[in-house]
């Protein structure tokens, strides 16, 4: 798997994850949905540059003219609820790609522990085509591995790309794990541990509280 951690570089993406930690700025659930929104549409700009391009022509006023477009057919896919922001920040950019949801929650027997479970899909079929799996937090990786496993009913990828926000250590290590060799993770930045109750440290907090109000 290759894991490329997007933080390492100074870009503006550091300035979004600061206000998206900030427990002061993160009050303001609409300033948070669109940070994650732009952290989405970085990503997506930079994984853009790893796919196939040929040239196709385009017809000016004044002539014509090749330009490289995209060759992938694209399927943007998203952990509901807190994933949403940033699926629309890689559609903001893949405005073709098609989109599949997956609804994957903790269902907790205890305080600490929880199984996770997948209730509901809509996909197109993903046969040939190359995977982009959202999910803003990555923290133990089941999520990812139980979504990616109901997506595998609509087809086989080609190629399978992973997108997160904030990763924990542990989490990367899971996916590195469980999913093909040849898949890539991306994230915004890779936190170093786990709490007791399986949330990054120092991460953020609940992403989808944060985005959308708390929950019963």
């Amino acid at each position: 798997m290759t894991i490329i951690n997007l933080s390492d570089a100074n870009t503006l993406l550091n300035q979004y994850l600061l206000e998206l930690r900030d427990v002061t700025i993160q009050k303001d659930r609409m300033r948070f949905r669109r940070n994650v929104e732009r952290i989405g549409e970085i990503m997506a700009y930079e994984m853009s540059k790893t796919f196939s391009y040929s040239p196709k022509e385009v017809k000016t006023p004044l002539g014509t003219i090749p330009v490289n477009t995209i060759d992938d057919q694209l399927v943007i896919s998203t952990i509901l609820r807190a994933g949403l922001p940033f699926h629309q920040g890689f559609l903001s950019y893949f405005d073709r790609a098609e989109n599949a949801f997956v609804s994957a929650y903790r269902k907790y027997k205890d305080a600490l522990k929880f199984d996770i479970h997948v209730e509901y899909i809509a996909a197109p079929s993903i046969e040939g085509k190359t995977l982009i799996l959202t999910d803003p937090m990555l923290a133990t990786g089941s999520s990812l591995e139980l979504s990616y496993g109901a997506l595998l009913t609509r087809g086989k990828p080609s190629k399978v790309h992973l997108a997160t926000v904030i990763a924990s250590q542990q989490g990367v290590d899971y996916v590195k794990a469980c999913f093909p060799e040849d898949t890539t993770l991306w994230c915004g930045a890779i936190d170093p541990e786990l709490d007791a109750h399986s949330y990054i440290v120092p991460g953020l907090g609940d992403a989808g509280d944060l985005a959308y109000g708390e929950k019963l």
